[in-house]
């Protein structure tokens, strides 16, 4: 057993910067290996990393996009965007992630090509362009670094690669494709096809709506059967009241020709009016006359007759009656009289005739009045039937009308939404564009200075750890601790120099 510093066994030593040096010189072999070998290392690294060149582009998450808002009432202000989340940044580094997105990349750039020209082709030779491309996306996306920067709403997108146009091209076509397909998921495809379609079918809707209500107003001649019906229904209620009337007046009527009737059966129909007496003269005066003329005819027969002749005889007769009538009416006293109809019975007459004109004319104008009623009633169904199909083809019109205007801002707004796809306004933006990455990723000095470092580091610990694994012991100190003999003597592994 040796030692370079030998050491009473007995005595106390402490640790000194050569004791824990000593195992780097007793290791020499293994800190020189294993630092060249890292060294070599770092040298190819350095020149690896030389030609590694990183592109950068960074993305701009706004607030959501606010599309104008277009109605048919007065231009409204827009409202107050929700802030951006951790989900929405979330969301769109996920986005950037997506495989159709990455094989769309990849198909742009042609990265399929490198690995068919890559060391491990060989082994899939028979393998068809959707693996190699599906290989390419795989590879993508494992080189790309998509990170969100924190408190900010910037997601960094990293990209290496030994050609710097290929890295600037990659990203490139990262960030069109990715905007394109932040449009497509955001806003639906066809939205402004269909709100067109729903627009225009509305609109025909409502003309045919339109076309039918004044179809109804000229084939029924009624503008307005509402107002019309409340005018009829007012000409209904004073008609009713009419007709209340008229039977109060024809009750009226008939009981006034009832009770003058009972009257003017108790009421004489003539009444004297003058009353004179006059003595029989002028019929005395008329008997005197017809004697003297039967006395004449008597003579003129006598003259001719004998007395006994019939005419003779008969005028004899005659003037013997003469004689008793004149004899008569020397003893009668005649009385003259004059009668005249009863003004009250004239009266109630009057009445009676003019009460039961009256009567039949209210009776007559209750009848008119009932048919009228009828009439009006018949017409009030009739315009409350109109009524009812123009309000239906109203609220048609109507519904038509809030459709159309409905869709017709939607479909406003979509073009307007497009529009703003077209100028690329969204609420994403690419903040950072990439550029084409001239010097190489990391200084391959600072590659090299980190390689020494490394090394450094790298072959001491081989060393201890050679040291650690080595089973002999180097010191009486050791012997003593492990075995628990007691060391006599220690001869060195060579002479010491004496100063």
């Amino acid at each position: 057993m040796t030692d370079p510093n030998p050491e009473d066994v007995s005595g106390q030593k402490s640790t000194t910067l050569r004791d824990l040096l000593a195992p780097l010189f007793r290791r020499k072999g293994v800190f020189a290996y294993t630092f060249c070998a890292v060294m070599l290392g770092t040298v190819v690294a350095a020149f690896v990393v030389n030609n590694t060149h990183k592109a950068t582009m960074e993305i701009l998450v706004n607030e959501q996009r606010l599309d104008p808002t277009v109605t048919a009432q007065s231009t409204q202000g827009q409202a107050t965007p929700p802030s951006v989340s951790d989900y929405d940044i979330g969301s769109e580094v996920e986005l950037l992630k997506s495989p159709d997105l990455l094989q769309g990349v990849v198909i742009a750039n042609n990265l399929q090509d490198s690995e068919r020209k890559s060391f491990t082709s060989f082994l899939h030779r028979g393998a068809g362009d959707a693996w190699f491309i599906a290989r390419a996306t795989q590879h993508l996306h494992s080189k790309l670094e998509i990170t969100a920067v924190t408190k900010s709403n910037l997601i960094e997108v990293d990209y290496k690669a030994s050609d710097p146009q290929r890295a600037y091209d990659v990203l490139q076509t990262l960030g069109k494709l990715y905007l394109e397909q932040h449009n497509a998921v955001h806003r639906p495809h066809g939205s402004y096809a269909f709100f067109a379609s729903q627009t225009e079918k509305y609109q025909k809707a409502l003309a045919d709506s339109e076309a039918r209500l004044a179809d109804f107003t000229n084939t029924t001649g009624i503008a307005s059967p509402d107002v019309q019906r409340t005018d009829l229904a007012q000409q209904v209620v004073d008609a009713v009241g009419a007709l209340e009337s008229a039977h109060q007046v024809i009750a009226a009527d008939k009981h006034k020709i009832e009770d003058e009737t009972a009257r003017i059966k108790v009421t004489p129909g003539r009444s004297l009016a003058a009353q004179s007496t006059d003595s029989a003269q002028s019929l005395m005066q008329q008997l005197q006359a017809s004697l003297l003329a039967a006395e004449i005819k008597k003579s003129q027969l006598m003259m001719k007759y004998e007395p006994s002749y019939p005419l003779v005889q008969e005028a004899d007769e005659e003037i013997a009656e003469t004689q008793a009538a004149i004899v008569s009416a020397t003893k009668q006293l005649y009385v003259n009289e004059t009668t005249d109809r009863d003004p009250t019975f004239e009266l109630l007459r009057e009445d009676i005739a003019k009460t039961q004109a009256d009567l039949a004319f209210h009776q007559a104008a209750a009848g008119a009045l009932e048919n009228s009623i009828r009439g009006l009633r018949r017409q009030m169904v009739d315009l409350d039937q109109k009524a009812l199909k123009q309000a239906d083809l109203i609220r048609e019109v109507k519904a038509n009308e809030a459709n159309y205007l409905l869709y017709l801002s939607k479909r406003e707004q979509e073009r307007t939404s497009d529009a703003l796809d077209e100028k690329r306004i969204a609420n994403v933006a690419i903040a950072v564009p990439p550029i084409v990455p001239i010097l190489p990723w990391i200084g391959p000095m600072l590659i090299v200075a980190c390689g020494v470092a490394l090394a450094a580091f790298i072959s001491a610990g081989a060393a201890f750890l050679a040291e650690f694994l080595n089973p002999s012991m180097r010191t009486p100190a050791q012997v003593l601790e492990v075995l628990r003999i007691p060391v006599l003597a220690s001869v060195p592994d060579r002479p010491l120099r004496r100063s």
